[in-house]
């Protein structure tokens, strides 16, 4: 049942049963303590709403559709040891691979929008909701540092640090084969391709993206590179290492390898490193740093990176 979408009609002969009895009736496999679970992470949807109440009367003649994800249905949440750092105004996390960001139309629940407001929430009374500010983005297999305005004071002052790119944005990267120069930069158009959903250069009609790198370390088949981006566009770093005939180790959708060195690797090798950039109230510089995650230190045991005091 896995990754499938399930699109359903109401018949008559059900109108009026719970939620979770129809699924449980209408789609293929489903038992009602399964049907309650993908309710309650948000992956049903009511007449193209999502609904989160597996008691809800389903009425006849109504458009349901059910998301179901390619992974098992766990609620991600935070805890301390994912805080890098927290003051009134700004919350940093190290975020994991595999969290999506934002809400999806088969997750509400467990994602790291939905995980920082259970976190905030603490100091609410039922009913109001935290404040929270979401400037960046990382994609769902791709870790690190990101920064988050949990106060009314931040909202305006780092959302403006963002689009003005006062920002510098350091990502680690893995990439397959070696670079040909030990620092460079790409800069191209970049659009998402509909038939596909991938992002690619194009010579008119997209984005300015532009890519700095580094290479930190080689190892004859591969390239540990340290990355900027001054520009903050869907996938591309994965899209111009791709490009120029380097994607990321595990990055299966751009062309990269799925193992290296006998290592099958489940996520592209891709990790947001540090953000610097001034707290948008106090105006003090704030350098935060994500350690990297398990996925990629077990595969750079011996590497020394830029910074490391020993």
């Amino acid at each position: 049942m896995a990754g499938n979408v399930f699109r359903l009609t109401v018949a008559e002969d059900c109108r009026g049963m719970r939620l979770d009895q129809y699924l449980a009736k209408a789609v293929p496999d489903f038992s009602r303590s399964f049907a309650r679970k993908i309710i309650d992470l948000g992956g049903v949807h009511l007449d193209g709403r999502r609904v989160r109440r597996s008691s809800l009367a389903v009425p006849a003649g109504a458009s349901v559709e059910v998301y179901l994800e390619a992974q098992d249905p766990v609620i991600f949440s935070l805890s301390d040891a994912h805080i890098l750092f927290r003051d009134p105004y700004v919350l940093a996390v190290n975020k994991p691979a595999g969290i999506d960001c934002q809400p999806t139309p088969a997750r509400y629940k467990g994602t790291l929008y939905e995980a920082l407001l259970r976190l905030l929430a603490s100091p609410y009374r039922k009913g109001q909701k935290p404040s929270l500010g979401m400037v960046q983005r990382l994609d769902r297999d791709t870790s690190g540092v990101m920064i988050f305005s949990t106060h009314p004071r931040a909202h305006k002052g780092l959302s403006q640090l963002f689009t003005a790119r006062h920002v510098q944005k350091v990502y680690l990267a893995l990439v397959s084969g070696t670079m040909e120069e030990p620092q460079g930069e790409f800069s191209s158009l970049l659009a998402r391709q509909r038939r596909t959903n991938l992002m690619k250069s194009v010579a008119r009609g997209g984005k300015h993206a532009l890519t700095r790198y580094k290479v930190v370390e080689t190892f004859g088949d591969a390239d540990l590179v340290e990355v900027e981006i001054p520009t903050g566009r869907s996938h591309q770093i994965r899209v111009h290492f791709a490009e120029a005939g380097h994607p990321l180790l595990g990055d299966s959708r751009y062309g990269g390898p799925s193992a290296w060195r006998g290592k099958i690797l489940l996520r592209q090798m891709l990790h947001a490193w540090q953000l610097q950039l001034e707290h948008p109230v106090t105006g003090e510089p704030l350098k935060l740093k994500a350690p990297l995650p398990e996925a990629m230190s077990e595969l750079l045991e011996s590497v020394r990176l830029p910074g490391d005091d020993c």
